[in-house]
């Protein structure tokens, strides 16, 4: 994580090949990835901020498991949270997270339904 002295301004282009730091914080994203609840989660954040309430309801999780889910994305950075009153907001830390949840949900489409690839 960098420190505010450290922060700059986004870079469109990103270094490639990938040492082995970057690829274990992008294994590390996909293992988080690779629970449906959590990636059901992410998906609804990806279409708005929502509270636990709301996610609850939406993805069909007990409450319980749905705050713990949340914590465990918002410790590795993937959601951040608000206070607004007396409930907590979670969105999507940043972009590239909301386009590759979005990507592997239309691959899933595609598997699912057979409807042939596309670039």
């Amino acid at each position: 994580m960098r420190t505010s002295d450290e922060r700059r301004a986004p870079s469109l282009s990103h270094p490639a090949p990938p040492e082995p730091e970057r690829l274990a914080v992008a294994a590390g994203v996909f293992a988080l990835l690779s629970d449906p609840t959590r990636l059901h989660l992410l998906w609804l954040l990806a279409e708005q901020e929502a509270d636990v309430g709301r996610l609850t309801e939406a993805c069909g999780a007990s409450r319980t498991a749905v705050s713990q889910h949340l914590a465990k994305l918002r410790l590795a950075g993937l959601v951040e949270s608000r206070r607004r009153s007396r409930n907590v907001i979670y969105s999507l830390a940043d972009g590239h997270l909301r386009r590759l949840v979005l990507e592997a949900l239309s691959h899933a489409d595609h598997v699912v339904t057979g409807e042939p690839f596309h670039e």
